[in-house]
């Protein structure tokens, strides 16, 4: 593939992760005003050094300045807004992290399937700080999560995680495709109450992945079928989690978005394309709300290799 059409996970999105050690004792010792004097720097050299997520982020900020009609922030805010979530994450597993500062939206419809004994599948995004839920689940009996994740680009992120609380790696599963055997697991742990998250807005890690094009900000976009072909064999409720940074605090946002999904043999492409186009409609309209915090450092709009034929 060109440099342009690399795929995400060949590409190292926390390579400055090194320096966040000592920027995390600095926030530890100092507080977050000098955490972020020392992190331009860090940032500086990420930017000189990383054309591509450079122009990604280039690129993705324009497109939300012309849904917006503002002047399009800075790549360097943009990345200034990622380290802040790396260090969120780490002072939420270093148990540093004010809780006591966060707003659910909608998380009745969850409370109520957990009530109810009924598993489901949350399907996220790469928006805001996820470990925000994975740490707040862990104080809640009564709800179990199993995060999808593939993370061979960040390994030594997670390892300092690990370091940090080796209770951030119990409930990962690494999934680089989705066997029939990884689904029957999934299955039991849903049929026992608990709940699957997976990530939308990521195409899979395979040669051809098979995605569908929705638009997304103004322009066609490749996003993975992956999350509700599990759905529609799952056969469990599905739902939709946001979360966004909102000045001091944070949101975490749940939505209702299926019953259960069931994709017809005839007309599978169209219907997998229009669940597609719904959750790209959500995560557009949190996107627009905190466009600093989307997360994907790479050319989201340039698919050379996709196969849109989900029918394979």
């Amino acid at each position: 593939m060109s440099a342009r059409g690399r795929h995400w996970a060949s590409i190292n999105e926390i390579s400055f992760v090194a320096g966040m050690r000592l920027l995390f004792w600095i926030c530890r010792v100092f507080g977050r005003w000098p955490f972020r004097v020392v992190l331009y720097p860090v940032l500086g050299w990420y930017l000189l050094t990383k054309p591509q997520p450079r122009r990604a982020s280039g690129d993705y900020l324009r497109r939300v300045a012309g849904h917006t009609g503002r002047t399009a922030p800075g790549v360097l805010r943009h990345f200034a807004a990622f380290g802040e979530a790396i260090l969120d994450k780490m002072l939420l597993w270093g148990g540093l992290f004010p809780l006591d500062g966060v707003s659910f939206f909608g998380e009745a419809v969850v409370n109520q399937a957990a009530a109810d004994g009924r598993g489901g599948l949350l399907i996220c995004s790469h928006l805001g700080n996820l470990e925000l839920c994975r740490v707040l689940s862990r104080q809640r009996a009564d709800i179990k999560l199993t995060v999808l994740v593939h993370t061979r680009h960040a390994q030594a992120f997670n390892q300092m995680l690990g370091r940090l609380n080796p209770a951030s790696q119990l409930n990962l599963m690494q999934v680089t495709d989705m066997s029939p055997a990884t689904a029957m697991l999934l299955a039991e742990r849903v049929a026992r109450g608990e709940f699957v998250v997976i990530a939308g807005d990521r195409i899979p890690v395979a040669p051809k992945p098979r995605v569908a094009m929705a638009d997304f900000l103004g322009a066609p976009a490749a996003f993975p079928v992956g999350p509700y072909v599990l759905a529609s064999i799952l056969q469990c409720p599905v739902y939709l989690l946001f979360s966004i940074r909102h000045g001091a605090g944070s949101e975490v946002h749940f939505e209702f978005f299926r019953d259960a999904v069931r994709i017809p043999r005839q007309g599978r492409d169209a219907a997998l394309a229009a669940l597609a186009a719904d959750y790209a409609r959500r995560l557009e309209h949190y996107c627009l709300r905190a466009p600093l915090q989307w997360f994907n450092f790479y050319d989201f709009w340039h698919s050379p290799n996709w196969n849109t034929d989900a029918s394979r």
